[in-house]
């Protein structure tokens, strides 16, 4: 109960406030505040108080504007980054090793028997246009319908005005219509008249054709010059609606075309075997790695830890941390690190598969999983590679600075390459969103990256249009974009800087010795099985025990954001922490001035409208009480009938004599008043 009565006279006195109106309340405060500048306004001669207004309003627009200034720095969440360089024990990274080539050609070639001979038919043509120059019987004995499903052709532009596309094993050739010429870029789109509108480019064409007009073109002669011969091989993708909706995907050179082309074809083949055999047809770790040597300790292939990669096959990670701790470098130098002698058998290689010789290689964290194709290096067969490494170690800061994540687990994306049980990396995030946007928008999965639940990989035969689609999906800007907006950057990261070197090995003066007996320790072969075409010696170790720390700090802080605004404050108004609670305690008087102005006019306007419900005065006692009893009488009003034309008042018992009650002054009574009026 006191404290109700406490809280009921602290909100009395709160209505009542200093003033009574906005006048009063802004010189109480003028007159009180330890602001410099009011207290001027009020008490100075009247020249002086308009300038200390106008002076006084000027530097409070000032503070203002500072503040503002200072809020948005301090929203902007900037960050400094600042390097330290350390000196410890540091865990030697996981080290990656693949072959370049990602399966053995003998154990593939039944598999890409019938792709290999319909690419050598079509080299053959494609090195020799002219159909007089290639043999009429060429094309028997090939499997056209796997070349149909991914055709190659060719585009004549010796009449940049009306390019000619040519199909390699058919005779006649496809006259294309052509209105303008844009840029070296072809566009294929449908013409009324039948014919194809082209666009010739250097890298891909993004269009829709369909299909001509076949038409007989004169062939160029046997004789032509080089510089007459234009002509541009280009790779021919139909969607699943047929050859309506097609691309045509041009290069500058016919070498990059095979490979693509290749590539598509063994993807779609490759596809549809199962894992297992897909692992036994690569390279195996006892026979890829022939010696191996971890500072002073003896290691080999047992050691390494197998994992499928789709673009390298077989790969085997060193160190990776899974199923053991990691290993500790015990001191910097290459006698220190890991020593390999590898055999990636280059005799073995897919000609037209991998055009590169040598191991791919790749250092990064533990249990995390190597993207080679994004960050790995290749070492050259026939020489001793020395990789000496740097650590860089960087800590970000998280939201609201920056947009990282720590695990991956507020990243929108479905991570397919956690099935490996690896960390997150957004070079993962943008394979799965990629994966994810294939499987959604094509029905099937790439043969290059994991598969969601339940979804297949992508092959001709099941999914017609799979390359067209892939084709179409890769170059869409507006995918990647969603793609690199949902994936995050990690927080904490580290990085490996490697300076590279090179030298032949063996040596001339040693290859002998140094072969026959790795060929001995490998195949118990007193001959030489191995040359230095698929021999590679590695060194992999600590440059430095130094290590390099870039970490993020806030850039603006709570405090600096507090001592920044008083600064402002102080520096052009003199204020204080404790004028701004004047301030604030004046807003709250004017809130409270504002409401009891705002009662007051309610209450006044209930008012009013009963005045306007009830516009006469009041009736008397006497005039209740008369009409009460008196069923005859009547209020005359305004306008009424006069009482001598009225009806005459029916009889009642006549109202008491009320005067008697009236209050009279003490001089107008005696002490006999009473008896008088008896």
């Amino acid at each position: 109960m006191n404290l109700k009565k406490y809280l009921v006279r602290a909100l009395h006195r709160l209505q009542k406030g200093p003033g009574y109106t906005y006048k009063e309340l802004l010189v109480w405060y003028c007159d009180n505040t330890n602001t410099h500048g009011p207290k001027r306004i009020i008490k100075e001669g009247p020249k002086k108080k308009l300038i200390w207004f106008f002076l006084t309003l000027l530097f409070a627009s000032l503070v203002f504007w500072q503040w503002g200034i200072l809020i948005n720095t301090y929203l902007s969440y900037n960050v400094t980054s600042s390097l330290s360089i350390g000196f410890k024990t540091m865990k030697f990274p996981a080290v990656t090793i693949c072959n370049a080539n990602p399966f053995k050609y003998s154990e593939v070639k039944p598999l890409l028997k019938e792709l290999d001979k319909l690419i050598e038919a079509a080299l053959e043509r494609i090195l020799q246009p002219t159909p007089g120059n290639s043999s009429d019987n060429e094309s028997l004995g090939l499997d056209l319908e796997l070349w149909n499903q991914i055709p190659l052709v060719l585009i004549d532009e010796h009449d940049k005005d009306n390019p000619i596309i040519l199909d390699i094993f058919e005779t006649s050739q496809t006259a294309v219509d052509n209105e303008t010429a844009m840029d070296s870029r072809a566009n294929v789109s449908s013409d009324p008249a039948g014919g194809h509108q082209l666009y010739g480019g250097n890298e891909t064409m993004d269009n829709e054709t369909t299909e001509g007009n076949q038409t007989t073109a004169t062939p160029a002669p046997a004789n032509t010059t080089s510089e007459e011969k234009k002509y541009k091989l280009a790779v021919k993708l139909c969607s699943h609606q047929g050859p309506e909706n097609c691309t045509y995907r041009n290069f500058s050179s016919a070498a990059q075309a095979v490979t693509e082309w290749y590539i598509l074809q063994s993807t779609s083949i490759l596809s549809k075997v199962p894992l297992h055999e897909r692992i036994r047809m690569g390279y195996q770790a006892e026979d890829m790695i022939l010696a191996c040597l971890y500072g002073a300790e003896p290691c080999n292939y047992k050691n390494f830890t197998q994992i499928y990669h789709p673009d390298h096959g077989n790969c085997y990670i060193f160190n990776w941390g899974m199923d053991e701790e990691a290993l500790n470098s015990s001191n910097p130098g290459a006698e220190f690190g890991l020593k390999l002698i590898l055999d990636i058998s280059q005799q073995d290689y897919i000609p037209y598969l991998s055009s590169a010789a040598g191991a791919r290689l790749m250092l990064h964290q533990q249990k995390s999983f190597p993207f080679l194709k994004d960050q790995g290096i290749y070492a050259m067969a026939g020489t001793e590679t020395s990789i000496g490494v740097l650590v860089d170690e960087l800590e970000r800061m998280g939201y609201p600075y920056s947009d990282c994540t720590v695990n991956g687990s507020d990243v929108p994306v479905q991570n397919l390459y956690s099935q490996y049980n690896t960390s997150y990396s957004i070079q993962a995030c943008l394979r799965s969103c990629f994966q994810n946007h294939m499987v959604e928008i094509c029905g099937c999965g790439h043969y290059m990256f994991p598969l969601p639940q339940g979804v297949n990989y992508c092959n001709n035969e099941d999914n017609p249009g799979w390359a067209y689609c892939y084709s179409s999906l890769r170059s869409s800007i507006k995918q990647r974009q969603i793609c690199i907006d949902s994936c995050k950057e990690t927080c904490n990261d580290t990085q490996y800087k490697m300076t590279i070197s090179m030298a032949d090995w063996p040596s001339e003066a040693s290859e002998d010795w140094i072969f026959h007996i790795l060929s001995y320790e490998r195949d118990m072969s007193t001959n030489v099985t191995l040359d230095r075409n698929g021999i590679i010696k590695l060194n992999i170790y600590f440059q430095e025990y130094n290590y390099r720390t870039i970490s993020e700090s806030a850039a603006t802080t709570i405090v600096w954001l507090l001592s920044s605004l008083g600064g402002q404050f102080g520096f052009w108004m003199g204020g204080s922490v404790l004028c701004l609670i004047e301030f604030g305690e004046i807003i709250i008087d004017s809130l409270w001035i504002t409401i009891i102005n705002l009662i007051s006019w309610c209450k006044g306007l209930k008012q009013r409208r009963a005045r306007a419900r009830y516009p006469d005065a009041p009736p008397t006692v006497s005039e209740m009480v008369e009409a009460h009893t008196n069923l005859g009488f009547q209020h005359e009003a305004v306008g009424a009938v006069p009482r001598a034309q009225a009806l005459p008042p029916e009889p009642g018992t006549p109202p008491p004599n009320y005067d008697s009650l009236r209050v009279q002054p003490l001089d107008t009574l005696g002490p006999d008043s009473d008896a008088d009026t008896e």
